[in-house]
């Protein structure tokens, strides 16, 4: 699929979107590597992937899908002919878990998505690994009842770390030590049990110097009185190593024996994060799917370009039933250019296996190429003029035009001489229609209207015109050529009916009654006033009541998690902090926390549907090192040790 075209029709911008709401990054990568697919039977397959996806969004919670965080790193060290430490099996452990939990989601709903359920069976539960890792392993560390072995030398070593304690509270609680001592406690320096002495009474205390403060005025000793005690207590410690090794390398080769397995499992997860991450893009922009083709045939009934919100006029759209090129004409800023993207657009969507925001009864056909030649988009890199560039990339377009190319032009011929650009357009449009291409072109010249009114597989449309207001209405009628607003503009500012009405027989050889068009004008300007009037006497604690009553309706509540729209930054952002007694909402945007007033956000899409139950919203708002310190902080104190809270 060419890349420019895809590019000019924004549809890496769409591919972004979608990996916004992949949990995993393996997810994610899937969606990264996600292009149109001119396989039919593959988009057919991908489009029931989704629709069942959305199925089961529509209808629960949020898919029990794991993070992944960190498991590619942990699945290369096996075969290493090293252990794994405990944190990696515990990864292990979540991941077995989630695999668990994931597939009895799936089988739960085999009836509303048979196709995306039957996934789950290639998954492996490895319910021996759980029960181990499980027996082995908690909170980071190697439990006592991992081995009998174990056991024993950790309750010696409980009995000879209270000795060395009982000896050392003896010494820093002796009258006799109290003056060479800085503080009365017992500190461990590098392994070593020690006192905190004052350096000028380092000779007063028998003992070994193992570490000392930044300023020197501390020194912290071993005293000679628990040497051999620690001695025997650092024997055991190694003692433990060695067992804690063993016991680790038991649980290492028992995950390896099933490595085959975790990567099939990983990858079904990743997978099934791609597909729920469309599904959820579906249900964010109220898309459906589309019957498919090979023949040429595209049918828009209420389309919405993805990114222009609801708020935009809906695209009706057919081409490939008696005509095989679509000529549109209209104003300018009339909606040409967002209606021949919105046609890309959905093509490249579709055959990538995304919904689309359609109404029922839409239909696409499968290309092999699209190809797009959008003026905004238009490069002057090598100093040619915008022109040039046009014509450079028309050129090419015509060289790779086939029977299964969708081909977009906005503006055809413009950018020169009218009367050499309207022959211009004509000549390519006759070329590319000979190739068999499936054609959609902009245009203001007339002979080109003229063209495609008179030539077999070409029709005409064009974007609406409300010659009262003198602003376009951004709705494409097909069967119809538009006709120039010039006129009609010039007439509605005051030039006179008979300047325009010659103007006209020059431009057409034709008469037209101008002085009609504008008495009709003025009675329904007439109208409008009554109208007006009607509405103003209407009582105004009416209007008031209602407008209450909406504001009421229209208030949302916005929970940790939640995906909205930042109108401020024109941006997505993830809620971190509910609404405060401001009414401001703390939303992260590409990483960076801000408040913003609650008027200012717009509902995208609900945590609730993004994450699990259980999901753990720090991977999304802390960093990982912050992560690490805060487990490590509810687990044990840590001296000095700091954790930054925004």
């Amino acid at each position: 699929m060419n890349i420019k075209a895809l590019e000019l029709l924004e549809y890496n911008k769409i591919k972004e979107n979608v990996r916004e709401l992949a949990v995993s990054e393996l997810g994610k990568k899937l969606i990264d590597e996600l292009n149109p697919s001119d396989d039919i039977d593959r988009v057919k397959n991908q489009l029931i992937e989704t629709t069942e996806a959305r199925s089961i969004m529509d209808k629960s919670s949020a898919v029990p899908i794991q993070n992944l965080v960190g498991i590619e790193n942990v699945i290369e060290k096996l075969g290493k002919g090293t252990a794994l430490n405990p944190e990696d099996l515990q990864s292990i452990l979540g991941l077995l878990r989630s695999t668990k939990k994931l597939k009895r989601f799936m089988e739960e709903r085999k009836y509303i998505a048979p196709t995306i359920s039957n996934y789950a069976f290639s998954m492996f539960e490895l319910s021996d690994v759980i029960e181990e890792i499980d027996r082995c392993i908690d909170n980071g560390r190697v439990v006592d009842k991992a081995s009998t072995q174990l056991e024993k030398i950790r309750k010696k070593i409980y009995i000879a770390e209270n000795r060395v304690k009982v000896k050392l509270d003896d010494i820093i609680k002796s009258p006799a030590h109290r003056k060479y001592l800085q503080e009365n406690i017992v500190s461990i320096k590098n392994g070593r049990h020690v006192i905190a002495v004052k350096s000028e009474y380092r000779n007063n205390i028998a003992g070994s110097v193992i570490d000392k403060s930044s300023t020197g005025s501390t020194l912290f000793i071993e005293p000679q009185a628990v040497r051999k005690l620690q001695s025997e207590l650092d024997l055991l410690k190694i003692d433990e190593e060695k067992e804690e090794y063993q016991i680790l390398i038991y649980l290492t080769y028992m995950v390896e024996s099933y490595s085959r397995e975790l990567n099939i499992s990983i990858e079904t997860m990743a997978y099934y994060d791609y597909v729920f991450a469309k599904g959820k893009y579906s249900k964010s922009i109220n898309g459906r799917s589309a019957n498919v083709n090979f023949d040429g045939y595209i049918k828009i009934n209420g389309g919405k370009h993805p990114m222009l919100g609801n708020d935009v006029v809906p695209l009706d759209f057919e081409v490939g039933n008696d005509y095989s090129a679509l000529v549109i004409t209209g104003p300018n800023t009339g909606g040409k250019t967002v209606a021949l993207k919105t046609i890309g657009l959905f093509t490249a969507m579709i055959q990538s296996g995304l919904h689309v925001p359609v109404q029922e009864g839409s239909e696409f056909s499968i290309y092999s190429d699209i190809l797009v030649d959008i003026g905004d988009g238009q490069s002057i890199e090598q100093s040619l003029s915008t022109f040039s560039a046009h014509v450079k990339n028309i050129i090419e377009i015509m060289k790779a035009a086939t029977k299964y190319t969708l081909i977009i032009l906005d503006e055809l011929g413009a950018g020169t001489d009218p009367a050499e650009g309207e022959g211009l357009a004509v000549s390519v449009l006759e070329e590319l229609y000979d190739r068999g291409s499936t054609i959609i072109a902009t245009s203001h010249y007339s002979k080109v209207k003229t063209f495609a009114t008179e030539h077999e597989g070409f029709n005409n449309g064009r974007m609406t015109f409300d010659i009262a207001t003198l602003k376009p209405m951004y709705k494409l009628v097909i069967g119809e050529a538009g006709e120039s607003n010039a006129f009609i503009i010039a007439l509605r500012l005051g030039m006179k009916t008979d300047v325009i009405e010659r103007a006209h027989k020059i431009t057409y050889n034709e008469e037209k009654n101008y002085k009609s068009l504008l008495s009709n004008e003025q009675t329904n300007k007439e109208k409008l006033k009554v109208n007006y009037y009607t509405k103003a006497k209407r009582p105004k604690s009416l209007d008031r009541q209602k407008l209450t009553e909406e504001n009421k309706k229209s208030i949302v509540e916005y929970n940790i998690g939640d995906v909205v729209y930042v109108h401020t930054v024109k941006q997505k952002g993830v809620v971190y902090e509910k609404v405060n007694k401001k009414g401001e909402v703390g939303v992260m945007v590409r990483n960076k926390k801000m408040l913003v007033q609650i008027k200012r956000l717009s509902p995208f899409l609900d945590s609730k549907d993004l994450y699990p139950e259980d999901y753990d919203m720090d991977i999304i708002f802390e960093t990982k090192e912050n992560r690490k310190k805060k487990k490590t902080m509810n687990r044990k104190y840590v001296k000095d040790m700091v954790r930054e809270i925004e």
